[in-house]
């Protein structure tokens, strides 16, 4: 009677073993896979991301081409590339140029600091020590680099630190509007993909999922790029009629630093200080005024921007976005709000379904 059940258990022990083996190769499979493409997923992700945004753009625009898609998908991505190039360039040549005539005015001794008017004293808070290290500054700019060297020498490092990851940054897009260009050459066949991949992970419900998935990452795209566009827009509107130097390079570092999701007042709060030291008092306090307006207006634009279209909550959307940066950074951003709005859609079917 054993031998006849041994016997009877063989072929189901075979096929556990195969099945086994099976399950094993397809999950190495997988796992060679990650590694291999390890080095390109946040690039890979962001061109998802970006391909899903323009989307719509792209059908628009390849119906104005006479339906041609490609030609549509290769001039997206030249106007992105010289939108991101184009200004880089523009702002790397500006600064240089000002590095060389400071280096130059050093080795001649001609550099100086205008001395600043006295009614910096009287600002609040920060008004004596700023007073100060302007007055030392414009005696003897030598005593100042000396006062502040110990400064000076830790902000080197990170200073080129920055640098080196705008560099690395503005690669990782160029890198990632290619991608976004060839997922638009081949949009229907990616959405069929995402159709049968979202059907196989969710059922009947897939295609609701990957609609839901493209207008949450197109609602965070609109609330993080339309809020820096509207915020660079009125701050650089405010800083050409105050008459600040170098307006338009520093309206390009404002929309860079509000992407970036960080706070404007870092960079406007010394442009607000350098504007009182030239500007009458009342333009001076109305810049400052709209200067600070406009620098925390991202909190009421971007919730507006990030629920249009999106059958979600606006609060739901933006916790994930807040929360999917402070976990994964910027491509947390997109992620965490499509994440958090899938658990909102599928919570909403399991209570319903009770």
């Amino acid at each position: 009677m054993k031998n006849i059940e041994q016997h009877n258990d063989e072929p189901h022990i075979r096929k556990s073993i195969n099945t086994a083996l099976r399950i094993g190769f397809v999950a190495l499979l997988f796992v060679m896979s990650f590694l291999i493409l390890k080095p390109f997923i946040i690039p890979i992700l962001w061109g998802i991301i970006i391909a899903v945004a323009v989307f719509p753009l792209h059908k628009r625009f390849s119906n104005v081409l006479g339906n041609r898609e490609k030609l549509s998908a290769i001039l997206i991505v030249l106007i992105g590339l010289a939108l991101l190039i184009i200004p880089t360039v523009m702002f790397t040549s500006s600064s240089v140029e000002s590095i060389q005539s400071i280096s130059k005015q050093m080795d001649e001794g001609t550099l100086s600091v205008p001395p600043p008017d006295e009614k910096v004293a009287e600002w609040p808070l920060i008004g004596e020590p700023v007073y100060d290290a302007w007055k030392l500054a414009s005696n003897s700019l030598s005593g100042v680099i000396k006062k502040f060297e110990p400064q000076l020498r830790e902000l080197a490092p990170k200073l080129l630190s920055v640098v080196t990851s705008l560099g690395g940054t503005l690669l990782l897009f160029i890198i990632s509007l290619i991608i976004s260009g060839a997922l638009l050459v081949n949009a229907k066949t990616a959405e069929k993909a995402a159709h049968s991949i979202f059907k196989t992970l969710a059922g009947a419900e897939g295609e609701k999922f990957a609609s839901l998935g493209s207008a949450t990452i197109r609602g965070v795209v609109q609330g993080v790029l339309g809020t820096a566009v509207i915020q660079a827009f009125f701050l650089g509107i405010g800083m050409y009629a105050i008459g600040f130097p170098a307006a338009g390079i520093l309206s390009l570092i404002v929309l860079f630093v509000a992407i970036i999701q960080l706070p404007l007042l870092l960079v406007m709060l010394p442009v607000i200080v350098y504007v009182f030291s030239y500007a009458d008092t009342t333009p001076a306090i109305i810049f400052a005024i709209w200067a600070i307006i406009w620098s925390a207006a991202d909190t009421f634009i971007k919730p507006i921007l990030m629920g249009r279209g999106v059958d979600i909550p606006m609060l739901v959307i933006l916790l994930g976005a807040i929360g999917g940066m402070m976990m994964g950074g910027i491509i947390g951003l997109f992620i965490g709000a499509v994440l958090l709005a899938f658990a909102y859609k599928i919570f909403q079917v399991i209570v319903q379904g009770n």
